[in-house]
């Protein structure tokens, strides 16, 4: 047998090492910043550590210190980074905190990383200080061991800000209308339970008549639309009720101010037009003549043909309408290289992470979900005479349910049936002669008695 036939590869050994299940060889690219910084961020200040090369090549300088929130304070920071000459700087995302340093970082043209805190959770058996988590913070940024968050370039971000906005205005409308219908519950009136939108063209002329003073049944009834479902006696029905000026104080308040949310809802409408239409590769743009706007150059082979934009062709998937483009260009943005393939929706929480362990493999959960609540355990005594709950990683794994949740998983009818079993079904008293025999004898009245009297 030839040289060949003697020698054995390592990948060989390692598979014949494991059995069938073979060797998984993967080469990978390992970055190592040899000029890293971060910064434990917090409200009022920011710990900043920085280790760049030593006398020796073995040996990294590491320094220390604090820095004050402030503007000018990042600045010179910033400033003082760049000369270092950082490669990367890592921030750790800490409520809103890191905006100022990440935005600053950005516009003195460091490369600035924002990671998660749980990618950079601290373990235990070492101390924990503000000084320690830059140190361990700084040290996993030179061995490239976090992953970056995204951060929109600054364009998607007003947009995003512009978005987020319209739909937080959109649930204080939605809050508004919700008390107007508890306040005509208040007064008895049952108007949405005949019309079924309350603030559309005929339901506002109810409230807004109401609101002036108008008290008759009939003559609010009339006021309805033609096309309504509901006739007028059952409209005069559910007007009918208790509506006094208080109400109408109550209900004009909340019109105002939805009218003037619906004025801020559009003023944001062609703001976040305006916006759009100042991001590259939202506008239409011919791919034969390069012209943008949604026309042609002269003498395009397209002439003919319109160009749809971004919005246009993301409106063309089901379900997603022209609002719903605006939102996912504002939370993903234009760029999609950022993501690698299929993260986007990982990202986007659209799909779920994968749970394997040797031979079990679970399906994960999409989008962020509610945390599975804890069992909450039965109070036992300690041995001070009270009565404690226990903490929750004292309540075993395996604790059954209380009443609580049994009721609530089964349904109230089994929960019921269970509980009047015994009323339904009369047990037949078990004789036990000896539990008399265990008694204690008590004394007859007639002996408290005398025992009194002497």
């Amino acid at each position: 047998m030839g040289a060949s036939g003697k020698t054995m590869t390592k990948d060989a050994a390692a598979a014949s090492a494991l059995g069938d299940g073979g060797v998984e060889a993967a080469e990978e690219h390992v970055e190592v910043v040899r000029f890293a910084a971060a910064i434990d961020v917090a409200k009022g200040s920011g710990m900043v550590c920085t280790r760049v090369p030593g006398s020796r090549g073995d040996r990294k300088r590491q320094t220390v210190w604090q820095v004050d929130a402030t503007y000018r304070s990042v600045i010179a920071l910033m400033d003082h980074l760049r000369c270092e000459g950082i490669q990367r700087l890592v921030l750790e995302s800490t409520s809103d905190y890191w905006r100022c340093w990440y935005y600053l970082a950005e516009a003195a043209g460091l490369e600035v990383w924002l990671v998660n805190a749980k990618d950079v959770k601290h373990l235990p058996g070492r101390g924990k200080s503000d000084r320690q988590d830059c140190v361990w913070l700084c040290k996993l940024n030179e061995r490239g061991m976090l992953r970056r968050s995204f951060v929109p370039p600054e364009a998607i971000r007003d947009l995003r800000a512009l978005t987020r906005t319209r739909a937080r205005l959109a649930q204080d409308q939605v809050r508004h209308q919700s008390r107007v219908e508890k306040v005509l519950e208040d007064a008895l009136l049952k108007i949405s339970g005949v019309i079924s939108d309350l603030f559309g063209v005929s339901g506002r002329r109810f409230l807004d008549a109401l609101v002036a003073g108008e008290r008759s049944p009939a003559a609010l009834a009339a006021l309805g639309d033609g096309r309504l479902k509901a006739s007028p006696q059952r409209l005069a029905e559910a007007l009918t009720g208790r509506f006094r000026d208080i109400h109408a104080v109550e209900i004009a308040t909340h019109l105002r101010l939805i009218d003037a949310i619906n004025d801020e809802i559009a003023r944001l409408d062609e703001r976040i037009e305006q916006q759009l239409a100042a991001i590259p590769g939202v506008a239409p743009a011919c791919t034969a003549c390069g012209l943008i706007g949604g026309g042609h150059a002269p003498g395009c082979v397209r002439d003919r043909t319109p160009v749809p934009g971004l919005i246009e062709r993301l409106d063309e998937i089901t379900g997603v309408g022209a609002r719903n483009a605006q939102v996912l260009i504002a939370e993903l943005g234009t760029d999609m290289s950022v993501f690698p393939a299929g993260h986007a929706a990982a990202w986007a929480r659209l799909t779920p992470r994968t749970r394997q362990s040797g031979t079990t493999a679970r399906p994960g959960r999409t989008g962020k979900g509610r945390p599975v609540p804890a069992r909450r355990a039965r109070p036992v005594r300690d041995g001070r005479g009270t009565y404690r709950y226990p903490a929750r990683r004292d309540v075993p794994a395996d604790s059954p349910p209380p009443w609580q949740a049994e009721r609530h998983r089964r349904g109230i009818t089994c929960y019921l049936r269970n509980s009047l079993a015994a009323h339904r079904r009369p047990r037949r008293p078990v004789h036990r002669p000896w539990r008399g025999l265990l008694q204690r004898p008590q004394p007859s009245p007639a002996d408290t008695l005398s025992d009194s009297r002497d």
